[in-house]
């Protein structure tokens, strides 16, 4: 774990926009502020799942990059970078409000957190998959955050929802797993209404710090 970490840190270190002039990283702990540009997991609240992409597409719906819940905490595909979407003014470094729109980035493959109206593969609501590269996004890409509680920006131990923009459906997971190409790892899809199973909470990563107003 401590490898890891260390190499997270070394990542961030060399693509950190020039300005920021704070300490580069830090390593998560409770309650420390999500931040733009951060990497992290995130867990699923009820099976303890991390949200993980590969290099592996879906064999129906889309065929794009397919999303799945991971057990294995120590899993290098289970990381995302924390990005705003194109049109805002947030930068690197910033606080996560409620309400924000996001956009989560897989660190190991570019591509990007995303939805449409593909049937998933296995209950059939809406497909997660990851989709387009470091300059190619669109607003299949946008999630709005919601936090539940009395938390007015998204800390490492708060409860939250993803509700995709383009569908109005929460990021959600269930006990359903794969077979064989993903086998044990459990479905990942969206679905219109607010659930239990819609939670999540950002789990191991490294947290860039608030950047300091000049």
């Amino acid at each position: 774990m401590a490898c890891s970490f260390f190499a997270l840190a070394m990542f961030l270190y060399f693509t950190l926009d020039s300005d920021y002039a704070s300490t580069p990283v830090s390593a998560a702990s409770e309650g420390v502020q999500i931040t733009y540009g951060s990497v992290i997991k995130l867990m699923h609240e009820r099976t303890k799942f991390r949200l993980h992409s590969h290099d592996v597409p879906y064999g129906s719906g889309s065929g794009q990059q397919s999303v799945t819940g991971f057990p294995n905490v120590d899993d290098s595909n289970s990381y995302w970078i924390v990005r705003p979407v194109p049109e805002s003014n947030a930068k690197q470094g910033d606080t996560i409000k409620i309400g924000s729109l996001i956009r989560l980035q897989h660190m190991r493959t570019r591509k990007w957190l995303h939805s449409h109206l593909h049937a998933s593969p296995i209950s059939g609501n809406l497909e997660v998959s990851c989709f387009g590269t470091d300059g190619e996004s669109d607003t299949g890409d946008y999630w709005s955050l919601e936090i539940e509680g009395s938390g007015k920006t998204w800390r490492q131990d708060q409860r939250v929802r993803l509700r995709h923009v383009d569908t109005g459906a929460y990021l959600h997971s269930h006990d359903k797993k794969y077979t064989r190409i993903a086998g044990g790892q459990q479905e990942v899809c969206g679905v219109r209404e607010k659930r239990a199973d819609n939670v999540w909470l950002a789990a191991e990563g490294v947290y860039l710090p608030v950047m300091e107003s000049k």
